[in-house]
C-alpha cells in the first residue's frame, strides 16, 4: 500500500484528502478528508483500508517522509493494525509516484474543473469520484485497460479458487 495527502481548494478553505492505494490493483482502498492536515487524518485513511482489505501478513505501507507519516502516533497505529512502515529516501520523489499520479488524476479530472462553494460539496464530489469513477469505471493502461475493481475482483477470485 502507498499513501499520500493532497489538498483541494474550496471557498470555505482547504480540504485535505489522505489516500491509501493498493499497489497491485491501483484501487484506492482507504481515504479520509478533513479541513486539517494532522496525523488522525492519515490514520483514518489507513484504518479504512484495513477494514476494506484482508491484509496479508507482512503488509507494507509506504509514504514520503512527511512529519505526519514519520510520527510516533502514526507508527503506533500501523503496528496496531499489523502493518509494516516504509518511507522513501529524502529528496527522491519517485518513491511515491503512484500516489502522486492518483492525486494528479483527481485534480485534472475533477478538482481543477470545479469551484466548490463549501467543504461539504467538495467531500461529496471527491467521494463519488473515488468510489464510482476511479475505482469502478476509470480504465488504467497499467492494468491492461481494466478498472482497479476488476483487477481486485480477479485477484480475490483466484484466492478463493486456490
Amino acid at each position: 500500500m502507498v499513501g499520500d495527502i493532497t489538498y483541494i481548494p474550496t471557498w470555505q478553505g482547504w480540504l485535505y484528502l489522505a489516500t491509501v492505494i493498493d499497489c497491485a490493483t491501483r484501487k484506492i482502498v482507504g481515504w479520509a478528508m478533513d479541513d486539517n492536515y494532522k496525523t488522525p487524518l492519515i490514520i483514518s485513511a489507513v484504518e479504512m483500508a484495513a477494514r476494506n482489505l484482508d491484509l496479508p501478513d507482512g503488509a507494507v505501507f509506504h509514504s514520503d517522509r512527511g512529519s505526519n507519516y514519520t510520527s510516533a502516533t502514526f507508527a503506533a497505529a500501523l503496528r496496531r493494525l499489523g502493518i509494516h512502515q516504509s518511507v522513501g529516501r529524502t529528496g527522491i520523489c519517485y518513491d511515491n509516484a503512484l500516489s502522486e499520479s492518483v492525486n494528479a488524476s483527481l485534480k485534472v479530472e475533477l478538482v481543477h474543473r470545479t469551484v466548490y462553494p463549501t467543504l461539504r460539496h467538495a467531500r461529496k464530489d471527491i467521494a463519488r469520484w473515488i468510489e464510482l469513477r476511479y475505482n469502478k469505471t476509470r480504465l488504467h493502461s497499467g492494468l491492461g485497460y481494466r478498472t482497479p475493481q476488476e483487477v481486485m475482483d480477479e485477484l480475490l477470485s483466484k484466492q478463493v479458487a486456490a
